[in-house]
């Protein structure tokens, strides 16, 4: 199972970021569609609640208290959401994903605090490692030029990714307290509940700052100008829909088979993938700075695996 979500994660998270890079790319301008579409999709999960229906058990969790950590979760993660659109639109989807990095360091804190995580010498090496990989990003001058934004806009599309990726780790955290103190079910329908109870209120509070913000009327020409078709419009929204509930289904699944911490590892795995596609789909520059920025990331990622290694070999031993 743990294979399983794994893989659903790595496959789900690269393909919604490519695909959210490449509505831009062709003409979308539309943040509160693209943060829409991050958690749209939640309808088809339902498909798995009856393949894993809900088993009843004594000392259910009041109906009221899971509604309203649902509600809390829904709206912190539509936050998370909008800042991550627009991070993705002043950014190349290498630096976007590079930076995205940083969000297991905010995890690692998190974790500390929520979830008393035991912190090691080598957890906190990878902690300092990928905080200094997204740094050196912020400071890339040379990505400018690519998008076609301002300087502000690209500085501004740093500290927005930055800031949605210290949510995002907030959310897996509170997402790991909640199994353990509040829903305490070993079931999948558990983890198919949490992600599509929560991503119905993100949906439906994307789906008000839509029409609010008036992004909704643009919708339509919007569609009439994509640069490959109004085809691929609609097939870009809906397969990018699809692919963040895949990605999220993953993510909700380590952490309730493992942890908020192992669950942001492996998110943190997938990065040297996207950077490579977005050099051969999208041209993005793989310059000197990135690739440091890579292997620094990389490096982190190997001294959480080898801590995890050690772990595991000194419970055998015991």
């Amino acid at each position: 199972m743990v294979a399983t979500d794994a893989l659903f994660l790595i496959v789900g998270q690269t393909s919604a970021t490519l695909l959210g890079r490449y509505y831009y790319s062709q003409g979308g301008s539309s943040n509160w569609l693209s943060a829409f579409l991050q958690t749209a999709g939640f309808p088809i999960l339902f498909f798995g609640l009856f393949f894993f229906p809900s088993k009843s058990s004594s000392g259910e969790t009041p109906i009221g208290k899971v509604a309203m950590i649902y509600v809390v979760l829904g709206l912190i993660m539509t936050a998370d959401n909008i800042m991550y659109s627009h991070g993705l639109m002043y950014l190349p989807v290498s630096t976007y994903s590079l930076i995205c990095a940083s969000q297991l360091a905010f995890n690692v804190i998190f974790s500390y605090v929520l979830n008393c995580q035991k912190l090691t010498g080598l957890i906190m090496n990878s902690v300092v490692l990928l905080t200094l990989s997204a740094s050196l990003l912020g400071v890339n001058h040379e990505s400018y030029g690519y998008t076609g934004v301002s300087r502000g806009k690209y500085l501004l599309g740093f500290l927005l990714t930055l800031g949605a990726s210290g949510t995002y780790s907030l959310i897996l955290s509170l997402m790991q307290l909640t199994f353990e103190n509040v829903v305490k079910k070993q079931t999948f329908s558990a983890v198919l509940n949490m992600q599509i109870y929560t991503a119905f209120v993100a949906t439906f509070a994307s789906l008000i700052g839509l029409f609010a913000s008036g992004e909704w009327k643009d919708l339509k020409g919007e569609m009439d100008t994509f640069q490959s078709g109004q085809f691929s419009y609609l097939m870009t929204l809906v397969w990018t829909s699809v692919s963040w509930q895949v990605a999220s289904v993953g993510m909700v699944g380590l952490i309730f088979e493992v942890s908020s911490l192992f669950s942001n590892v492996i998110s943190i795995f997938a990065l040297p993938i996207v950077p490579l596609f977005g050099v051969m789909v999208f041209h993005d520059k793989m310059n000197g700075v990135k690739i440091i920025a890579m292997l620094i990331s990389i490096w982190g990622f190997n001294s959480y695996v080898y801590q995890h290694y050690l772990d595991n070999k000194k419970a055998r031993s015991a």
